[in-house]
């Protein structure tokens, strides 16, 4: 067993499995420390190092594409402090580092395991239920379903749609982008048949999320996207290989007509202005095909 204990987590390698622990000091990310134990497989790697620096090095693993569900919903744009497969190693420790970093380094020559892209998900990614409140709302999944319970301070079109509930057999695939601090960020979700051309702004869009409040909590809304893209077909799938969900059902039907009751008297009430209107009726009509 090779370990390494630091204050910004733990990694153990057994020869077949990298376990990441976060550690639980105020300076860890909390999406690190929600996220938990992320369990990484030896075929799951593409390789390993260790970067030395004066004061503080850092090991780094690195992993075969689309092998992990966290890394292909964020496309490369968690912060280097949330990003759970790098490792900040104090100097005095890193002559342990730099054996951990060997002993995964050995194991991947002796396997002679592909280093292409992989076929399936190899890492569980994180798991459901959850649920994350963020500057825009409130967002869930519970391995089928998707559910967007809108805050206070949203959009008022968001607001009269009321909470958003996506099947995951109507999702094409999730956009995610964090909020800097400087930049808001946002995560959409996209559905079968949707256009780029069709998008509108995060902050006036009901299938998505607009992140504009505390980037460290904000950037939590990335376990939901990975929890979504690891049951959506993996990327050497047709894209067509989950089924889409049968037409809609009577209790349906009567949800449809009173969401249209109800922005009828927020229209008529001057809540919601001709344009807010028209928009935000045409994408309740959509959701019901």
């Amino acid at each position: 067993m090779a370990e390494i204990i630091q204050r910004d987590g733990t990694w153990a390698f057994d020869g077949t499995t990298v376990r990441i622990t976060p550690g639980l000091h105020r300076s860890v990310a909390l999406l690190r420390q929600t996220y938990g134990e992320i369990s990484v497989p030896l075929t799951a790697l593409a390789g390993v190092a260790y970067e030395p620096e004066r004061k503080r090095g850092r090991l780094r693993l690195t992993l075969r594409e689309a092998a992990d569900p966290l890394l292909q919903a964020t496309g490369g744009r968690l912060p280097d402090t949330a990003d759970p497969y790098r490792l900040a190693v104090d100097a005095d420790r890193s002559g342990v580092a730099e054996y951990v970093a060997e002993e995964i380094r050995q194991a991947l020559l002796l396997e002679q395991l592909p280093d292409g892209p992989a076929e399936s998900y190899l890492v569980s990614g994180p798991a459901v239920p959850v649920s994350v409140r963020s500057s825009d709302g409130t967002v869930s999944f519970d391995g089928s379903r998707i559910r967007i319970d809108w805050s206070d301070t949203s959009d008022r079109v968001k607001r009269a749609t009321g909470p958003r509930v996506i099947a995951l057999g109507d999702l094409d695939g999730v956009d995610w982008v964090p909020n800097s601090g400087y930049e808001d960020g946002f995560l959409r979700f996209v559905t079968k048949g949707s256009t780029p051309l069709a998008k509108l702004p995060p902050e006036k869009d009901s299938y998505a999320l607009d992140l504009w409040g505390n980037a460290r909590k904000d950037l939590l809304t990335a376990l939901v996207a990975a929890a979504v893209t690891a049951r959506l077909p993996h990327p050497s799938l047709p894209r067509d290989a989950l089924p889409v969900p049968g037409g809609p059902s009577r209790a349906d039907h009567d949800v449809l007509l009173r969401r249209l009751r109800d922005l009828g008297e927020l229209h008529r009430d001057g809540v919601l202005t001709d344009e807010e209107f028209t928009m935000t009726k045409r994408v309740v009509l959509r959701d019901f095909r």
